[in-house]
């Protein structure tokens, strides 16, 4: 019923991929590699990076158009504003930061749509993307909130599909493998579904199953 809307915005591809359970050793050798100077790994054999054309594959997601950008109001009117435009009711906030929704939250709004006109349908589409981008896109440490400066972008319809959410799924795994690569780090809040299919697909050697035993690779490359 909603499957419709969700390719109108350029979200159905990752809306597809399910948990992926990731090797975390894995993880922390990679990011002992990252050069913060050429954003890449540097292996004994060459240096790599992932790419937007990667994150295009991965995930599905457009790399062109408007950017993922404006401005960052913490305050709670801001959060109590955009939420009632959004869900229709005041948020249930994190009891750390009160600039972040919580994401249990917004599901049950999500699965409580009776999906009977075309403005529960898209509350519904918009409930689900602001999951994603808490979960999937953007996580912190947690994935269990999801911050509210991405209202705004999710308020008209019409223009979620018009954003780059590729380039800034990409820019914020740049940004925390950067955070990562700190001495100080103790976790790592980058997207792990997007690193560890990018690692699979480009270093066959580590993946957990055999190519030759995988389907053939359509968009979303993830869901294989």
């Amino acid at each position: 019923m909603v499957e419709n809307h969700l390719r109108a915005t350029e979200f159905y591809h990752v809306s597809k991929i399910g948990v992926i359970r990731g090797f975390h050793p894995l993880l922390a050798a990679l990011v002992e590699r990252w050069r913060l100077e050429t954003h890449t790994f540097v292996l004994p054999v060459d240096e790599v990076t992932v790419t937007l054309e990667d994150v295009a594959h991965i995930f599905g997601l457009p790399i062109n158009g408007e950017p993922v950008s404006g401005w960052t109001n913490s305050s709670s009117d801001f959060v109590q504003s955009q939420s009632m435009a959004i869900f229709g009711r005041e948020p249930v906030l994190s009891g750390n930061s009160k600039s972040y929704i919580k994401l249990g939250w917004v599901r049950r709004i999500r699965d409580g749509e009776p999906l009977d006109t075309e403005e529960s349908i898209r509350k519904y589409v918009k409930c689900q993307i602001f999951c994603m981008l808490g979960s999937t896109l953007f996580a912190d440490k947690s994935t269990a909130y999801a911050h509210a400066k991405y209202l705004p972008l999710l308020r008209e319809f019409e223009r979620i599909h018009t954003y780059s959410w590729g380039s800034a799924c990409l820019a914020h795994l740049y940004r925390a493998l950067y955070r990562a690569s700190r001495y100080d780090t103790k976790e790592m809040d980058v997207p792990l579904n997007l690193l560890f299919v990018w690692v699979w697909e480009r270093m066959l050697c580590i993946a957990p199953i055999p190519r030759h035993t995988l389907p053939p690779a359509e968009i979303p490359v993830a869901m294989r």
